[in-house]
């Protein structure tokens, strides 16, 4: 007996990748449901082999049902969520509504997959920023080793982050810029990203910060261990698909770049393509469609005195969003519900 699975934006680009990966996953489910919301009533998706025309999500009861997987955003979730886990579906929620809620568990399977238990107060597990979660799975390992005491990471994150608006404007500039006359202004970011980097995701807050860097302090330390010390500068940049992070951490024990070149090799989820010559490494055009979160460049920091530096690059539509919600249902079963 399998589960009975429902995914909420079957539309949109997570949505869909949510779907594929039930698929590709071979997830145990008798009977999947693609819900959207009625302007997109009707609209046809792919599960595996198979084609789901889309439900209305106002309109769906979700009794009987066992995990509905969100990713309609924060304001819609804020309306659906609490209902649908009263009719007694678990939601793995892919919006920041409920990361910080004490109350609701934040997973990342290959880091604590043992919160998913905590899953019972509200019926809700929330699924981390994109960011996060590939950081996190490369910390993991690492800090059970020599116990991170500080991070530093600057992030290259893809338009495709910001939705399908997003990679339409990066498209539609990128041909202006050739074309005379086909100049687009920039409307869904602050600058044109076209052959452009911008400093600034998500809004400022009062300490000049911006709230994704505010996220990835936050959730490292909800998922790993909360003495981390995290600081981010989060920028966006001109690519399709894929986020990268150059990452510095600091630990408390020595940790000879060798060792942890072998520990992440062995780490769950982790890939290590690190050669020390031309094209050695892992860049986000080789990571789209992947399940892995690939490491690559790591090297002593000789500035301090336990450091490291290293490379990470991960599918930000795959395991910084649909990927990891499916892992998560894969784990609440595997630990919790123990059907399929």
């Amino acid at each position: 007996m399998g589960y009975k699975v429902a995914v909420v934006g079957a539309t949109g680009n997570v949505g869909r990748e949510m779907l594929n990966i039930l698929a590709e996953r071979q997830f145990p489910a008798d009977e999947v449901v693609a819900l959207a919301s009625r302007r997109s009533l009707g609209t046809e998706v792919s599960y595996g082999d198979e084609t789901l025309t889309t439900k209305d999500l106002d309109q769906f009861d979700f009794t009987g049902w066992d995990i509905a997987l969100f990713a309609i955003g924060s304001d819609a979730t804020k309306k659906y969520a609490p209902k649908v886990a009263e009719a007694g579906c678990i939601v793995i929620d892919n919006s920041s509504l409920y990361r910080y809620d004490p109350d609701v568990p934040l997973v990342v399977p290959e880091v604590n997959p043992e919160a998913v238990e905590g899953y019972a107060k509200k019926n809700i597990i929330a699924n981390p920023n994109c960011s996060t979660a590939q950081m996190v799975v490369a910390l993991k390992p690492l800090h059970d080793r020599a116990k991170i005491k500080r991070v530093v990471v600057s992030t290259y994150q893809s338009v495709s982050g910001s939705g399908k608006d997003a990679i339409d404007e990066l498209w539609n500039q990128t041909k202006g810029v050739y074309v005379p006359g086909q100049e687009v202004e920039p409307s869904v970011y602050p600058k044109q990203i076209a052959f452009n980097v911008i400093p600034h995701i998500d809004v400022f807050l009062d300490d000049g910060s911006t709230k994704e860097e505010w996220k990835m302090v936050a959730e490292t330390k909800k998922i790993v261990d909360p003495s981390i010390k995290v600081t981010a500068t989060c920028v966006r940049v001109p690519v399709f698909v894929g986020h990268s992070e150059a990452i510095n951490i600091e630990t408390e024990d020595f940790l000879d770049e060798d060792e942890a070149r072998d520990i992440l090799r062995e780490a769950p989820g982790i890939m290590v393509i690190d050669k020390r010559e031309d094209g050695g490494y892992v860049t986000p055009v080789e990571c789209v469609g992947d399940f892995a979160t690939f490491i690559s460049r790591i090297r002593q920091d000789s500035t301090i005195e336990n450091g490291l530096n290293f490379w990470c690059v991960s599918d930000n539509l795959r395991k910084g969003a649909a990927l990891n919600a499916v892992q998560i249902a894969e784990t609440l079963g595997a630990r919790v519900l123990k059907k399929g």
